[in-house]
This record gives C-alpha cells, sequence and structure tokens, in this order.
C-alpha cells in the first residue's frame, strides 16, 4: 500500500503550478521561492532544496522559465528566474484545470454533506 500522504501527493502533483504563479508577478530566486510557498500555504507545503532546484532547472528546460545569474554586492550570487511567454501559456492552462478540479471536488463533497 502506497504511504505517501494527500499532502504529499498534491504537492508532487502542482509543484509546477506553484513555482510558475509566483514567478508570474516578477522574477524571484530559489529561497524565496520556497519561503513563499511556505508562507502563503501556512506551513503546509514546504520544498526542500534537494528537490525544488532540480524542478527549477526542468522547467528552464521546457523553456517554462528562463533563469539569469545576478550579483548584488555584499550578497552571494542568486539566480533568478523569470516566466517565458510559453510558462505563461502552460501557467493558464494549469490553473484553468486545477480551478475545474477543485470545483468538481467541492460538488462531490458538498453534495455528500449536504
Amino acid at each position: 500500500m502506497d504511504q505517501t500522504t494527500p499532502q504529499v501527493a498534491w504537492k508532487k502533483g502542482n509543484a509546477e503550478l506553484l513555482i510558475l504563479s509566483l514567478v508570474e508577478a516578477r522574477p524571484r530566486h530559489g529561497y524565496e521561492i520556497s519561503k513563499l510557498i511556505e508562507q502563503r500555504s501556512g506551513g503546509t507545503v514546504r520544498f526542500h532544496v534537494a528537490s525544488l532546484y532540480p524542478l527549477l532547472y526542468r522547467l528552464e528546460r521546457r523553456g517554462w522559465l528562463q533563469g539569469r545569474w545576478v550579483e548584488k554586492s555584499g550578497q552571494r550570487r542568486r539566480r533568478y528566474y523569470r516566466l517565458t511567454r510559453q510558462g505563461r501559456r502552460v501557467l493558464a492552462s494549469q490553473l484553468r484545470g486545477w480551478r475545474e478540479f477543485v470545483v468538481g471536488i467541492n460538488r462531490i463533497t458538498e453534495a455528500e454533506n449536504a
């Protein structure tokens, strides 16, 4: 029997959506993305560096994100990721799919609890 918790399964299935959503407004570096996910989810969703950075690199290889190194005085060098035109299309599609899924789940659970 699979011992994966629902939170782990949902995170794996929606990690791309979370990351693309966070870089839609402006470029962000990996650590900032990780902290925003944790903060905005109230701590229920967290990404470890070991899983986040390979995902960012994969999204970059797909052409959904573009990364560039930025050096600021007194700080270490960071790679900032921004959404590409293709990434915006993918994000829009994933958001539509997510919203439809949530509506469907709500219909099922509300009907059972009515």
